[in-house]
């Protein structure tokens, strides 16, 4: 239940200026315009009294509004709107001096626990606590948030984004810059802020990013973005866990089952998502659908595959989707399919190192122009098992649980460190209720 919106304004400077900044697209924020957004559930619980209507109105949401207030002037283009002039060739971030983010309070009088449990429930109970976010063809707010108490219990933080605006490294940035000054009264030193807002700071050819601003405005001059999957009663949300110990069994399997003597880097990327990739391909399909292609999907950090690097504070998207169109089922559904797995994994990631950025940008954009058949769901990975979302402590304890509930058409996963142990993995999915079972039993039973 919905009780207010509030609009959050950055901290202005004494005299701001009156003048609107105008920040363009580049051609990483471009590769994902149309995508559905980011949205993301983070719950904190509370001690009974301090989870209180009355004490949480007075005490815990002045803190977190003012907080958040500070934080966005390191943080301005979560303020602004993302626009496409239709006359323009490209699209931009618009930020105004009365610009503001909406802040949605609401209560619920649902189980917090069962809400923010780490197994399998309904999809559905997370969407109420992910605010929406209002696009519309030439225009969209960068981000809406959400805060829902569950009384005497604790709350929940829900964060909608576009996702052309940052990625995952920015957000979880914003994330745990808002807990540090919320927490302790101003931003963490060691964060640089506020965010470098420089275009000219991402060094891609001019050419490519002409290509790319030709693509997109070719399709549709529009901020909107592509269909979402039907919201439907059989979809279940997951979470499973591996533990530094089953990240290690997984590593020395991988050395043991290739027959390869170079094989590659096994960080706990690859073994994880090789591990998932094998899983899932076993989990959707039969002897007869071996044949069927399996595309799949990881993205690059290039920030500092650029030359000069982008600086470590640049605030938008730096990243870059690695797309596999060519392999079959059978690849990965056999018994050597997690180590074939680590291997087209490995060799790619290698691959980026080796290669210069400009040759790897024109190809790997190439590339991605490239369509699987129509209606074959894409494996997708998102998240990172490096970025500490856990870290995001407000002042009340870190996260209980935290999740990406983005819902795409593609079968997307996502990956973030254990909350409770260095060097293990959460995995968060989203599959059709009867695909679960065996899905998880393939997981547990396969270390």
């Amino acid at each position: 239940m919905a009780l207010n919106v509030i609009k959050i304004s950055p901290v202005r400077p004494a005299t701001p200026s009156l003048s609107p900044v105008i920040l363009p697209l580049t051609f990483f924020d471009l590769l994902w315009l149309h995508l559905v957004p980011t949205n993301r559930v983070i719950f904190y619980k509370l001690t009974e009294s301090s989870s209180s209507r009355d004490s949480f109105h007075s005490a815990i949401l002045p803190k977190l509004e003012r907080s958040l207030s500070l934080v966005l002037a390191h943080f301005l283009p979560l303020s602004g709107h993302l626009n496409w002039d239709p006359q323009a060739p490209k699209p931009h971030i618009l930020i105004s001096p009365h610009d503001a983010v909406s802040l949605t309070v609401a209560e619920t009088d649902a189980d917090f626990s069962k809400n923010s449990t780490k197994g399998i429930r309904p999809r559905k109970e997370l969407r109420a606590l992910v605010p929406e976010l209002p696009v519309s063809s030439y225009s969209s707010p960068v981000m809406t948030l959400q805060i829902t108490l569950f009384p005497s219990q604790g709350f929940c933080m829900g964060l909608s984004l576009h996702h052309a605006v940052a990625d995952g490294k920015t957000v979880v940035k914003f994330l745990k810059s808002w807990a540090h000054i919320c927490k302790h009264g101003a931003a963490p030193r060691d964060f640089d802020l506020p965010m470098v807002l420089d275009r000219t700071v991402v060094n891609v050819p001019a050419e490519l990013e002409a290509k790319i601003s030709r693509d997109k405005a070719s399709v549709a001059r529009s901020v909107s973005l592509h269909p979402a999957a039907e919201e439907t009663d059989d979809l279940v949300k997951l979470t499973l866990e591996l533990s530094h110990e089953d990240v290690e069994k997984l590593r020395e399997r991988a050395r043991r089952e290739s027959t390869r003597s170079d094989l590659p880097h096994l960080s706990t990327f690859v073994v994880t998502y090789a591990y998932v990739l094998a899983c899932v391909v076993k989990a959707r399909g039969g002897e007869e659908e071996e044949d069927r292609l399996v595309p799949f999907m990881y993205v690059a950090d290039f920030r500092q595959r650029l030359h000069p690097p982008v600086p470590v504070n640049y605030f938008g998207n730096c990243v870059l989707p690695i797309n596999f169109y060519g392999y079959k089922a059978t690849t990965f559904s056999g018994k050597d399919g997690f180590v074939n797995g680590v291997e087209i994994l490995g060799d790619s990631i290698r691959g980026l190192s080796s290669r210069g950025a400009e040759e790897s940008l024109w190809e790997l954009y190439e590339e991605g122009l490239k369509w699987a058949e129509p209606g074959t769901p894409k494996v997708i990975v998102a998240g990172s098992n490096r970025f500490g979302i856990y870290g995001s402590d407000f002042g009340w304890g870190r996260p209980v649980n935290t999740e990406n509930t983005s819902l795409t058409r593609n079968i997307l996963f996502t990956m973030s460190e254990r909350r409770d142990e260095i060097g293990g993995v959460e995995i968060g999915m989203c599959l059709k209720r009867c695909e679960t079972d065996v899905f998880v039993s393939l997981f547990r039973n396969g270390l």
